[in-house]
């Protein structure tokens, strides 16, 4: 049986340091409309917030394998 995985830490908001990637441009502009945002910067930082989110969805779901989830009394 897998061991399971621990839960991924809680990422702390840091200062922001200058950057420098080469990143395609259009990809840049469908993510941005995509995800409605403002800026390219604004884009980037959703992403990554949207990546380590899934990170949490699958590990949550890991743990839950074998689970019975019974409905509720209403």
């Amino acid at each position: 049986m897998p061991r399971p995985r621990k839960p991924m830490p809680r990422i702390k908001e840091s200062r922001k340091v200058p950057k420098t990637f080469r990143l395609s441009p259009t990809k840049i502009r469908a993510a941005q409309r995509a995800l409605g945002a403002s800026t390219a910067t604004e884009t980037i930082e959703t992403a990554l917030d949207m990546v380590v989110f899934r990170e949490s969805l699958i590990a949550g779901t890991r743990a839950m394998r074998g689970v019975d989830i019974l409905p509720s009394d209403e």
